[in-house]
């Protein structure tokens, strides 16, 4: 199950925050789209997706898609 997660508005680490909680809701191989605006979320993300395992498949604009890999 994809799932999309809408973090337009929030300030940095709160996108990070709601990715962690929502990450082992869908299965390994699944994506979550993160819709984020927050200047540090390109940043964010690829970095927690680096040292948490999981794929950055796709970061733009303001839509970053994230494969659950653990």
């Amino acid at each position: 199950m994809a799932l999309t997660l809408d973090c337009l508005g929030m300030a940095c680490p709160r996108p990070i925050i709601e990715l962690a909680k929502v990450i082992g809701g869908v299965a390994i191989g699944e994506t979550i789209t993160v819709l984020a605006d927050d200047v540090a979320a390109s940043y964010d993300i690829a970095a927690w997706c680096r040292m948490r395992g999981h794929d950055l498949i796709s970061a733009l604009d303001n839509e970053f898609v994230v494969v659950r890999r653990t």
